[in-house]
C-alpha cells in the first residue's frame, strides 16, 4: 500500500478535545504505524476569539516536547509535525497571528470553518489568506460541510480559489458517502487525507482503512496524486 501523511489529528497530549495522555499518543500513534501511515500532522484547535497566539504556541510546544520525549522510548513510529487547526474568524485574512499557526512552520494552514451556510464574505477571506499573506489555506474536513450544505456548492466554489482541502477517512469509509467521496478526490475536490482522530475509542486512528479504499477503487495514481499535494505542503 502507498503511503500517505495524517494531515488531521489530535494527538498531542492534553492540549484540546483530543489525546488526554502520553500514553494515548503513543498508542494512537502505534495504530496509526500498523496502518501503514509514516507521516502525521498534530493539528490541535487554536479559537482566536478564545486563546491568545501566544498561550496556546506555549501550551503546543510543551505538548509537543513531552511527546516527542515519549516518542524516543519508542522504535517504528510515525514522523510527527504540527501545527493547528484554526478556526475561522472575520478578519482573519489581516491578523499576522495566523503566520505563526502554519503547518510545519511552511506555508499552508489547517482552517476549520463554521458550520453554517458559508457566506461570500468568507469565500473572499479564504482567498485574501493567499493573497494577502502568501499563506493557502487548508480546508479541513470539506465532509462535514458538504453533505447538509451541499446544493450550495461548496466543492465547486473552493475549486476557483487558492486553497487546497482535506477530507476525513470517514468520508471514504461510510457507506452512505463513500461514492461521494470518491467522485470528489477524483475530480481533484479533495487533495489531502486526515484521519481527524482524537482518541483510542469513539474518534480512533482509522486513515488506513480509507487508502486502501482509495487504491482499490481509484488505483496507485491517485495515491500518487496525494503524495504530491502532501510534498508541496511539507516541502514549502
Amino acid at each position: 500500500m502507498n503511503k500517505v501523511v495524517d494531515f488531521h489529528s489530535h494527538i498531542l497530549p492534553g492540549i484540546d478535545d483530543g489525546s488526554a495522555s502520553l500514553e494515548e499518543s503513543i498508542a494512537m500513534l502505534k495504530i496509526e504505524a500498523e496502518q501503514g501511515i509514516e507521516h502525521v500532522i498534530a493539528t490541535p484547535h487554536f479559537y482566536p476569539l478564545h486563546d491568545s497566539p501566544e498561550q496556546f504556541l506555549k501550551r503546543r510546544d510543551e505538548a509537543e516536547a513531552r511527546l516527542r520525549e515519549e516518542m524516543e522510548k519508542h522504535s517504528g513510529l510515525p514522523k510527527l509535525s504540527v501545527g493547528a487547526e484554526v478556526y475561522y474568524f472575520s478578519g482573519i485574512s489581516d491578523s499576522d497571528i495566523i503566520q505563526g499557526l502554519t503547518i510545519d512552520k511552511k506555508r499552508c494552514i489547517l482552517l476549520e470553518m463554521p458550520h453554517t451556510l458559508w457566506t461570500d464574505r468568507m469565500y473572499r477571506e479564504m482567498e485574501d489568506i493567499w493573497t494577502k499573506q502568501g499563506i493557502t489555506p487548508i480546508i479541513a474536513h470539506v465532509d462535514r460541510y458538504i453533505a447538509p450544505f451541499r446544493t450550495h456548492r461548496i466543492p465547486q466554489k473552493l475549486g476557483e480559489l487558492p486553497v487546497l482541502v482535506q477530507a476525513n477517512a470517514s468520508f471514504f469509509i461510510h457507506s452512505a458517502t463513500k461514492r461521494m467521496a470518491l467522485r470528489m478526490l477524483k475530480d481533484d475536490q479533495v487533495h489531502l487525507l486526515g484521519s481527524d482522530c482524537h482518541n483510542l475509542s469513539t474518534r480512533a486512528p482509522n486513515l488506513g482503512a480509507a487508502v486502501r479504499l482509495i487504491e482499490q477503487q481509484l488505483g496507485p495514481k491517485m495515491i500518487e496524486r496525494i503524495n504530491f499535494n502532501e510534498n508541496e505542503v511539507l516541502i514549502g
